[in-house]
């Protein structure tokens, strides 16, 4: 690699002509604190959590079919199969941490979202959701809008959503792969939590894997 290289590549030289490396790229979660959780569960309520849950080798495997019922008796919402984290927050900066592998054919359905518990009458239920669709070869989505990968499908691939809480409008960045990809806004002050599984909003059987699931805070 010649001089001009090394300066196009970030370096710098000192006197004598010595490159100067440069310096490293933060990563999403340094000056984050990894912090302890616990969850609950979401699933069909009429089916017992092994029949659309299993765990093995330190992965979470969990699926739903279009025709299960919802998490409540009674309830309009789709079916799914999900984590519910029990740490509500309102304000604070936090971070969903986790390696996920999606399936091929597993088409119209959300992995992970915070969800608005608590919200204004009138705001929407949920700040984020990251979905998945059945086009070139996995397309990871926000909501059914921006596209945020392709080729999503059968690999292991890493997410973090950042949430920078506060009581008005607070920020939300999602990373994949520890590259950052998407900023948004949130939808205002809230109570919330993270969630995440198959909360399937197509057809057909549906299915999510997680592993290395860590929880950040500062």
């Amino acid at each position: 690699m010649d001089r001009r290289t090394l300066l196009r590549a970030g370096g710098g030289l000192l006197a004598g002509g010595v490159v100067a490396a440069a310096p490293a790229a933060a990563a999403p979660t340094d000056g984050w604190t990894q912090t302890s959780f616990t969850y609950g569960w979401h699933k069909p309520w009429n089916l017992d959590l092994a029949e659309r849950h299993s765990y093995s080798g330190g992965v979470h495997r969990m699926w739903v079919y279009a025709t299960d019922e919802p998490f409540q008796e009674g309830s309009a919402t789709d079916p799914r199969t999900e984590m519910r984290w029990q740490v509500d927050y309102t304000t604070g900066e936090r971070m969903w941490d986790a390696d996920v592998y999606l399936p091929s054919g597993t088409d119209g359905a959300s992995f992970v979202q915070i969800l608005r518990g608590v919200h204004p009458s009138g705001t929407p239920a949920t700040d984020i959701m990251l979905n998945v669709y059945d086009t070139d070869g996995g397309t990871v989505r926000r909501y059914d809008g921006t596209v945020l990968r392709t080729d999503a499908y059968d690999t292991w691939f890493n997410v973090k959503i950042a949430h920078r809480a506060t009581s008005g409008t607070g920020t939300i960045r999602v990373y994949l792969d520890d590259s950052l990809a998407l900023t948004v806004a949130d939808r205002g002050p809230a109570t919330r939590y993270f969630k995440n599984g198959v909360y399937d909003h197509g057809s057909g059987r549906v299915e999510a894997r997680f592993r290395n699931i860590r929880y950040w805070t500062r």
